[in-house]
């Protein structure tokens, strides 16, 4: 079963969309504080969690300083009601690429891979 950690910039409300699909999926909005970026992708990485975001800091942080991840998938652009359909597209096609560590940027009508 695939593990997803959805950030707080990403709809709540798409968690149980991607339940329905068979993932298992855990939001930061539901904890009680944010303990920040640097803790969140640590935490999805020791859990061996997808981190599924808006923000492009989780990319920085993972290239640019060099933090292991399990995958990130960075959502630009898309639709609110939109964002569940595209994770399980990017999940089904780029999985393997995601748990090698890759980033995937999805955007309308374009997909980019960064692999680690």
């Amino acid at each position: 079963m695939i593990k997803l950690l959805l950030d707080t910039c990403v709809s709540g409300g798409i968690r149980e969309q991607l339940q329905t699909n068979g993932y298992d999926v855990i939001y930061t909005g539901d904890w009680l504080e944010d303990p920040g970026d640097n803790e969140i992708l640590a935490i999805a990485y020791q859990e061996q969690r997808t981190l599924v975001t808006l923000d492009k800091d989780f990319g920085e942080i993972a290239i640019v300083r060099g933090q292991p991840h399990y995958g990130i998938i960075r959502l630009v652009n898309i639709a609110t009601k939109k964002q569940a359909e595209v994770c399980v597209e990017v999940l089904m096609r780029y999985n393997r690429e995601l748990q090698a560590g890759a980033i995937v940027t999805a955007s309308p009508g374009r997909v980019r891979i960064r692999s680690n």
